[in-house]
């Protein structure tokens, strides 16, 4: 599938060596962190499902959660098949939670008032370690290909040309656990380009990466650090268009949302609600018709040890740590 657009006048920019460099060195030790209320025997870096039954959980509701939007209310509509399809799987009414921020998708799973979620890129860890969060699949195109890239975007004659124009200057991030909305480019800045955040920049957190995009394009924020995936779903709903913005860095390529689930529900129960998703058949779906625009046409499994290692070192570098308890 072809790009949506390209930027109005850069090339694509891979990570640096420099910042590489610096990625490979956190990476020995960057490591899953589990709060002390989980065990992780099997070694997988997550929570294992209690070894006592008295504690797992079956309820007769599912609540679900996609990782906060501008619009909850039309992920409600874009998502509505997929639980007919998770409730029919397990056999339970299932409610979609339209959550507001990260925190509030991070406090659900925590107080077990969530099931089911998706959380975003750099929310993962925050979920795996402190709520017990079990990933296991992400959305992928039909060849298996996944993923997404951090930009750096800014308003059509705002005066940033370069990412060394940011400097005096100020960047929007979206929350301090995303990764492509603050961890990666905060990573980024501060290695390749010597910028650091309220020294050499002002900055401001919007809450979600929609925000971010219309408050560049609104000129409330100079410039946003954003992941594209979102941007290019808004282009194709005709909230914003590919010339109201401009990029002026493009990153490696990331994961995108993690789904998975509670780590104390039901073996039984986990199980049926990993088998919908796999089972899901995305054709003339609201699903495919919105996720379509990042290219997305199916879920594939992943394991948080493999496919979340760089998002692990990044926040590593950026010397998060995970204090749950």
């Amino acid at each position: 599938m072809q790009p949506l657009r390209l930027s109005n006048s850069l090339p694509r920019t891979l990570m640096s060596a420099a910042v590489a460099s610096v990625f490979a060195l956190a990476a020995v030790n960057a490591s899953a962190d589990l709060s002390s209320r989980y065990v992780d025997n099997d070694g997988d870096m997550v929570a294992d499902a209690p070894t006592d039954e008295s504690q797992w959980v079956d309820p007769s509701t599912l609540v679900f959660a996609y990782t906060p939007v501008e619009d909850p209310a039309v992920y409600a509509d874009v998502w509505s098949g997929f639980l007919d399809h998770l409730s029919a799987a397990t056999g339970k009414r299932v409610q979609f939670f339209p959550v507001q921020s990260n925190a509030a998708q991070q406090e659900a799973l925590r107080a077990g008032r969530l099931h089911v979620a998706g959380f975003n890129t750099g929310g993962v860890p925050v979920a795996v370690n402190c709520g017990g969060f079990r990933p296991f699949a992400i959305m992928a195109g039909d060849d298996g290909s996944f993923g997404y890239e951090m930009e750096i975007i800014t308003y059509p004659g705002s005066g940033i040309e370069s990412v060394e124009d940011l400097e005096g200057r100020q960047l929007a991030f979206t929350s301090e656990t995303s990764n492509s909305g603050f961890r990666a480019p905060s990573a980024l800045l501060r290695s390749e380009y010597g910028l650091e955040a309220g020294d050499d920049f002002e900055t401001a957190f919007s809450g979600s990466h929609d925000n971010s995009i219309l408050g560049v394009v609104n000129k409330d924020y100079e410039a946003a650090a954003i992941a594209n995936s979102v941007s290019n779903r808004m282009i194709s709903r005709g909230v914003v268009s590919g010339g109201d913005y401009e990029i002026i860095y493009t990153s490696e390529t990331f994961p995108t949302t993690a789904y998975g689930v509670a780590h104390n529900l039901t073996p039984e129960l986990a199980q049926q609600i990993q088998d919908a998703f796999f089972s899901y058949d995305w054709e003339g779906t609201a699903l495919e018709a919105e996720f379509a625009n990042s290219g997305e046409a199916q879920f594939i499994p992943i394991t948080y040890a493999e496919h979340w290692s760089v998002i692990r070192t990044i926040a590593y570098a950026n010397g998060v740590t995970y204090d749950c308890d």
